[in-house]
């Protein structure tokens, strides 16, 4: 396989095993809503962050979205990795500003993604994928690069976003963007039969008005239809529920559409022929000429089904068609290639934040219909260039139909822009808020839900020397101790040395007390009474403690392995 090699590539390679760990502060005062929403803002450096994550949150997220710089040489980013080789303190260590067409900033700009993207690379679950989003600039170094991190085999797609009909360019008018789509495994994904599809635009509220008119006339569908079909009418043109006027008959199913059920003109002489009786006049309808799509079983079938799933003229001499209902077809896969108009996510942010409050943010609805094709209730999107909070904002967007609703995890390194304009566009989405712009605003009712917004350590967790900080709690040590012998993201539950199962092992930690004055140093050494306070496992057992005063002969039989801390602990991705 190819691989991409530039200037300072080997003081990166294995960069992301020297950031040290950090503990994530809560800061009560900038968080939002429920506490316990499982949502995170984090504000630092994303690599340092990520590494704070990890300990957490490894091998748990279902999907990454970044959009990162895209190096166009008119932008400004830092991110001060304090790489002890002095090659890559010049590389990384500055803010790269306008440098002309020199290459340099080509390499300053792969020694910044190389790393982070091994680190994100951790977070993926089996069956998660990561979306990039990028420019001309950088695309071609991006799609190596990610080849060499997640492997050939991976790569999904790479999607061409067309976000306007006019460029500036004295040359070619770039009207497009991309968006480049790797898997964890592939492979295991083809076996699961995956298949990524996304809400057809505008369908959500067609149901809705659907629903509204059905509550208000009941089973009266000629009534029902009048409606539909005047409120299409009034729909402006290019607005995406006009896409589904032709979903304007129903029954007791719900709206549907007739569409032929004629045999495809493909020369075949057998195609099915039998009559089909309409239900008023009793006499066999008009056929098509190339014949009938279905076999009659298949016809006689849903006939049988109430209410019926074909559709009749007034009488015999029309045409019988299939009920195409929208519920059935509402979902549609990704074309490789889409337009929406870019314009639209910065009148979104400056609706929400005022004029020129972000440059060049995302649309939330193309990212929500990333997102909605790959996650399930419940699972975490994780996004490390957090900008101005669309990634959260479309995750808000989806829950709005899920009871148990995707979690969010962003991560903004500007101080400024984490406070004021991630975390204040999160925050007026989840509460509701009236635009700053625009002749009459109208209040913008809340998506609901809350975050928790951290701050990164100034100290990392373990000391110069190797020692455990004093300040670390029993459940922040204890994240670190399951990802160093699982390799896997954890948050223990409850109070309790047993921080769980894995793989047939129990693993347990003795640290701060944790069994309280009923044992040797609170707890944190292991002995005999304190082994019969420890809750039972019937099979092997791991326990990392301070110190150990049972023998070797008795912990053979214990079926114990003994770890001390914090020597014992290996926490490198």
């Amino acid at each position: 396989m190819p691989v991409l090699n530039w200037i300072g590539k080997p003081a990166v390679v294995k960069h992301h095993k020297d950031v040290p760990y950090r503990l994530l502060e809560p800061v009560p005062a900038l968080s939002c809503g429920d506490s316990d929403s499982g949502n995170l803002i984090v504000q630092g450096d994303n690599l340092h962050a990520l590494k704070a994550l990890l300990p957490r949150y490894a091998g748990q997220v279902k999907c990454i979205y970044i959009d990162p710089p895209y190096n166009t040489g008119n932008e400004g980013w830092a991110y001060n990795d304090n790489v002890n080789s002095p090659e890559i303190r010049r590389w990384l260590g500055e803010v790269v500003g306008k440098e002309g067409e020199t290459l340099d900033r080509h390499d300053r700009w792969l020694c910044m993604m190389y790393p982070r993207l091994v680190l994100l690379r951790q977070f993926l679950r089996d069956d998660g994928v990561i979306f990039v989003s990028i420019d001309d600039n950088e695309v071609g170094n991006l799609q190596t690069l990610m080849r060499e991190v997640f492997g050939t085999s991976n790569e999904v797609a790479t999607i061409v976003w067309e976000k306007g009909k006019k460029g500036d360019s004295k040359l070619v008018s770039v009207t497009h963007e991309y968006i480049v789509a790797f898997a964890r495994s592939k492979r295991l994904l083809k076996e699961r039969k995956v298949r990524w599809r996304r809400r057809k635009p505008g369908v959500d509220a067609v149901l809705e008005h659907y629903a509204s008119l059905r509550s208000a006339h009941g089973d009266n569908h000629s009534a029902i239809r009048k409606e539909m079909m005047a409120w299409y009418r009034a729909l402006p043109n290019g607005d995406p529920r006009k896409a589904h006027k032709h979903y304007n008959w129903s029954d007791e199913r719900g709206l549907y559409f007739p569409d032929n059920f004629h045999g495809p003109d493909d020369g075949r002489a057998n195609r099915p022929r039998y009559p089909i009786l309409h239900p008023s006049t009793q006499l066999p309808c008009a056929m098509p000429s190339t014949g009938w799509r279905w076999e009659e079983s298949t016809t006689k079938a849903a006939l049988a089904e109430d209410p019926p799933r074909i559709h009749f003229g007034k009488d015999h001499t029309t045409i019988p068609n299939r009920k195409s209902y929208l519920f059935e077809v509402d979902e549609e896969p990704m074309l490789s290639v889409f337009y929406k108009d870019g314009r639209a996510a910065t009148l979104e942010v400056e609706r929400i934040l005022g004029a020129g409050a972000f440059q060049f943010p995302k649309d939330s609805e193309v990212i929500a219909d990333l997102i909605g094709m790959v996650v399930d209730p419940g699972e975490i999107v994780l996004d490390s260039f957090g900008g101005s909070g669309t990634t959260a904002h479309a995750v808000l967007r989806l829950n709005q139909h899920l009871k148990d609703p995707v979690r969010f995890i962003l991560v903004e390194i500007d101080e400024d822009v984490a406070q004021n304009k991630t975390r204040e566009r999160v925050r007026k989405a989840i509460e509701g808020y009236t635009p700053v712009s625009g002749k009459k605003p109208i209040p913008i009712t809340g998506l609901g839900g809350g975050f928790q917004f951290c701050r990164l350590s100034k100290d990392p967790l373990f000391t110069a020397d190797g020692q455990i900080r004093e300040d670390v709690t029993f459940a922040q040590l204890a994240e670190f101790v399951w990802f160093s012998e699982t390799g896997t993201g954890h948050t223990p539950k409850g109070k309790s040395p047993l921080l769980g199962i894995h793989e047939g092992r129990a693993i347990y930690l003795l640290y701060n007390g944790i069994l309280g004055d009923r044992s040797v140093d609170g707890g944190n050494v292991l002995t005999g009474p304190v082994l019969d306070l420890l809750p039972r496992h019937d099979g092997p057992r791991v326990v990392y403690a301070a110190a150990c005063r049972l023998g070797t002969p008795r912990l053979n039989r214990e079926g114990i392995v003994f770890k001390q801390t914090p020597y014992a602990l290996d926490v490198s991705p």
